[in-house]
């Protein structure tokens, strides 16, 4: 991959045309939406990235760790050649991902990938 090149972020969208990670972002206050995406971006400029801005889930699922002001949100994505594909965003409230967040990003995934 070209270090100088910044990876590309596309949307995970339905067959119905919505974008659930863009209207979950679009539903946060703006700083949330500004510290989260701050952090995209940096997972754009400096891929491949590790903790703790970026964890392996498995599956060719990821995590960008947001930190905000009081509390943690997650954003879940595969890479897909030079673009990371955001799946799933959620806030986080307890230690673990939820699984029934994990299955969905898997569930998009797939979706994607067919």
């Amino acid at each position: 991959m070209d270090r100088d090149k910044l990876l590309s972020v596309v949307f995970f969208s339905t067959v119905t045309g919505r974008e659930p990670v863009r209207e979950w972002l679009r539903k946060l206050a703006r700083d949330d939406r500004v510290n989260i995406g701050g952090d995209i971006l940096a997972v754009q400029r400096a891929w491949p990235v590790g903790k703790p801005l970026v964890d392996y889930l498995g599956d060719g699922i990821w995590e960008v760790r947001s930190r905000l002001k009081d509390r943690i949100a997650r954003v879940l994505f595969m890479i897909d050649g030079e673009e990371i594909v955001l799946l799933h965003g959620f806030i986080k409230k307890g230690q673990r991902t939820p699984k029934p967040d994990l299955d969905l990003a898997r569930r998009r995934k797939k979706q994607y990938e067919s």
